[in-house]
């Protein structure tokens, strides 16, 4: 049987997910992602700097890492059988001057609708 893609409205920061129960917890699950900034990017936010404000260059790349993490944790999780995440984090560190390690993580659970 092939593993579900699992909703982005079936991932939560909390404990509980609205209107569900859960039935089984799987495990943690992650997704991470390794980014380097390149050298044109670097030349872009210098001169954005200059001007000030959002450095839209920086903020795309870290919009782009945690995206890519986050659909990997949730591959992750479908391959556990997983039709939910609760308690997602994300988290990132300095590998090397100018590379950025982003993980999201989370508990995989399997989850039914609550009858109301």
């Amino acid at each position: 049987m092939a593993n579900l893609p699992i909703s982005h409205g079936m991932v939560t920061t909390g404990n509980e997910l609205h209107g569900h129960r859960v039935t089984r917890t799987l495990g943690i699950v992650r997704g991470i992602t390794v980014r380097s900034r390149s050298v044109v990017g670097n030349l872009g936010a210098a001169l954005q700097t200059l001007v000030g404000g959002n450095i839209t260059i920086y903020t795309e790349l870290c919009e782009k890492a945690r995206e890519e993490a986050f659909e990997l944790m949730l591959q992750h999780a479908a391959e556990m059988g997983a039709n939910a995440v609760l308690t997602m984090r994300y988290d990132a560190n300095d590998v090397a001057e100018g590379v950025t390690e982003v993980l999201a993580y989370g508990t995989a659970v399997q989850v039914e609708p609550v009858a109301g």
